[in-house]
């Protein structure tokens, strides 16, 4: 078993959040918040960052960590047990746009049930409403 470690964030904007919807080659992959893999020399906050600007484009702020979410899934060679670290996050523009390379083709920011209703992940799902719950305490 392969452990891997990602890193993301739940970004909002004006009360909705930033969602990415992938197809790749035609195939349906489905809603999902940002993230990815943690680079050499980085640390979790400058990769959930960066993820999140290569991904969307957005420019985002750390306003507090919220939590990680584990899963495993068969990889290539070996089967990867992925924890993925969170932070809520805020933006003041909706400016956005997919990352093609990754097979994002929509980018946009959806309002709390909409976005509940649209990711494809149930830890997903929960981390966004933690966010939520955070978000409303600064808001």
């Amino acid at each position: 078993m392969i452990d891997a470690i990602s890193c993301g964030g739940v970004v909002i904007c004006e009360g909705k959040v930033l969602l990415l919807y992938k197809n790749q080659n035609g195939r349906y992959m489905g809603w999902v918040l940002p993230k990815g893999t943690v680079e050499r020399g980085e640390t979790n906050r400058q990769t959930a960052l960066r993820e999140v600007k290569e991904e969307t484009g957005s420019d985002a702020k750390i306003i507090k960590y919220i939590g990680k979410t584990q899963y495993t899934f068969k990889g290539t060679d070996d089967t990867v047990n992925k924890t993925v670290h969170w932070y809520l996050m805020v933006t003041d523009s909706f400016d956005c746009e997919p990352q093609a390379e990754e097979y994002f083709v929509d980018v946009g920011f959806y309002k709390q049930h909409e976005a509940y209703y649209l990711l494809k992940f149930h830890d997903e799902k929960q981390i966004m409403k933690r966010a939520f719950e955070e978000y409303k305490t600064i808001g």
